[in-house]
């Protein structure tokens, strides 16, 4: 293979330390981050889709990204000069309880790329062949899942939210056994491989299993790296003496917990549901991270997950997911004892957590209503309110804010529901007390947005700014997976154009901005799903 393109670096590899034992099989790993695993070979790799603007930022050539090598390399087939492909070592928390080792079960990391830009990007590829930390699983994907990671992990990039990349998506030409429902329905189902693309993928979980150990020396390793390659601003002020050590990791500590409130801050602005919001799938860089079963909120509702697992305790629903990142910000922070000598402040720091968030939260909802700013004195009950009229009859929540941008305070004549009606699953069947209060609310609204005095026209483009039209609701997903099995990519390719314009309005394509149609109301896929994958 002749490749001119970018070259790898692993620092990651260099820095800490490996795995002693170089065999690959499913077992503990003890006082080391990773472990180097070679991808399994796949029969007939196809490249299905890539993201050309990630692609170009890396520095792979048109060329070169559309070869078959391209194929070869982001299947696990081949490797490019300078990849070291290893898979790191972690534990975590799931559904809130301890579940030891966990690490990377399908996921080979093939290094780093330096940018012209500054900074770096590490790939991996997910689905691409069992490691030690498989835990007797095959280490594959199916096209489903990946299908869902790659357009998710794309569609929240260009709407905005803190989130992990998907450069290619790659068909490897053979079969994988999956029960999707676990009820013992096996089926084969094709195979495929996400390259996953961020700046770091170390999470809370990696922190967590040093300190479960007892591997303090390889803990404070640990953090110190993190600090020095993916919090530079910090390190530098080691270097030059502003701080010591032990406040570097307090200042460490309180920006990954001000990250990870922004990062669900996003969420809760756009609608989505992680739905797996264990400490192993929280990366301290503040990136939303492991695509499994998450979804959109068509109608408002608090407490909804789409994690089937989780439907009797419902931990990951919607409204909760503030509480849980601070639950898991809890176990880091219990990490870190081990080798942060002030315990107080890091606790100062967790209940902090909570004023820095209510306040950006309010801030964000400041915006989707159109207002200059959050005012207290008035904002907290029109906020409070619409929480609840929001309730009153199944709204779906992303037409709802796009249409609020069209009601104009300053027609009195104007019933807000006529405004908003389109938001509304069976409207016909809206009882008339319900639409009273709904109604109050705008008039409410309209006396705040008068107040406000924000010419109307520059109102909506700020609103239609942080309110999508277009998100990826969860029947779309699952249309161009249906299609896909057939065959048929049309749908998944015209998706992602679409995704990557989410604000704008693409009248071409309305169609995908309409509500959840019936049949998909308890449509596997289209409401809930399983961690099968």
């Amino acid at each position: 293979m002749s490749y001119r393109g970018p070259l790898f670096e692993n620092r990651f590899v260099k820095s800490l330390p490996a795995d002693e034992i170089s065999q690959n099989y499913g077992r503990q790993v003890h006082g080391a981050i990773y472990s180097r695993v070679s991808p399994t070979h796949v029969s007939a790799p196809s490249t299905l889709i890539l993201s050309d603007e990630l692609a170009n930022q890396i520095g792979f050539s048109q060329e070169f990204r559309h070869s078959q090598d391209f194929a070869e390399v982001f299947s696990g087939n081949k490797l490019l000069p300078g990849m070291d492909p290893y898979a790191s070592r972690y534990g975590g928390h799931q559904f809130g309880h301890w579940a030891g080792q966990l690490g990377d079960g399908r996921a080979i990391n093939l290094g780093e790329v330096a940018l012209k830009e500054g900074g770096s990007l590490a790939l991996q590829l997910k689905g691409a062949g069992a490691t030690p930390y498989s835990r007797g699983a095959d280490g594959r994907a199916v096209l489903r899942s990946s299908v869902r990671e790659f357009l998710c992990s794309e569609a929240m990039h260009y709407l905005g939210v803190p989130t992990t990349r998907a450069l290619s998506l790659v068909l490897t030409g053979d079969t994988v056994i999956r029960d999707m429902f676990y009820d013992g329905n096996s089926q084969e189902e094709p195979g495929a491989i996400v390259c996953r693309v961020a700046s770091s993928f170390t999470r809370f979980g990696h922190f967590q299993l040093c300190a479960v150990k007892g591997e303090n020396e390889l803990l404070e390793r640990l953090l110190d790296y993190t600090i020095e390659v993916d919090f530079p601003h910090l390190h530098a002020h080691e270097l030059n003496g502003t701080y010591s050590r032990q406040d570097i990791y307090l200042l460490w500590f309180d920006e990954v917990c001000r990250k990870t409130a922004d990062m669900v801050i996003e969420w809760m602005r756009v609608g989505f549901v992680h739905g797996v919001m264990n400490t192993d799938n929280m990366s301290v860089l503040g990136l939303t991270i492991d695509y499994g079963p998450y979804g959109w909120l068509d109608n408002y509702d608090l407490n909804w997950t789409p994690n089937a697992t989780d439907a009797e305790m419902r931990r990951y629903r919607f409204g909760q997911q503030p509480l849980i990142a601070q639950w898991n910000l809890w176990q880091l922070a219990n990490s870190l004892l081990l080798i942060v000598d002030d315990a107080a402040s890091l606790e100062k720091i967790l209940v902090d957590f909570t004023g820095y968030y209510e306040q950006q939260w309010r801030e964000m909802l400041g915006r989707k209503l159109g207002l200059r700013s959050f005012d207290s004195g008035t904002d907290e009950i029109l906020i409070a309110r619409l929480n609840r009229v929001l309730q009153l009859h199944e709204t779906d929540m992303t037409i709802f804010f796009r249409t609020l941008a069209m009601f104009d305070p300053y027609l009195p004549e104007a019933r807000f529901t006529d405004v908003v009606m389109s938001a509304f699953y069976q409207p016909e069947e809206i009882p008339s007390e319900v639409l009273t209060e709904i109604n109050a609310w705008g008039d409410l609204y309209a006396e705040r947005l008068r107040r406000d005095d924000m010419a109307t026209e520059q109102r909506r483009l700020f609103m239609n700014a942080v309110n999508p039209k277009y998100v990826l609701r969860n029947y779309l997903a699952q249309q161009a997976i249906d299609h896909a099995h057939l065959g048929d990519y049309a749908m998944l390719r015209e998706l992602y154009v679409l995704l990557q314009a989410p604000y704008a309005e693409q009248p071409e394509s309305v169609r995908f901005a309409e509500k959840r149609p019936e049949w998909a109301r308890h449509k596997a896929g289209c409401s809930m799903l399983s961690c099968s994958s």
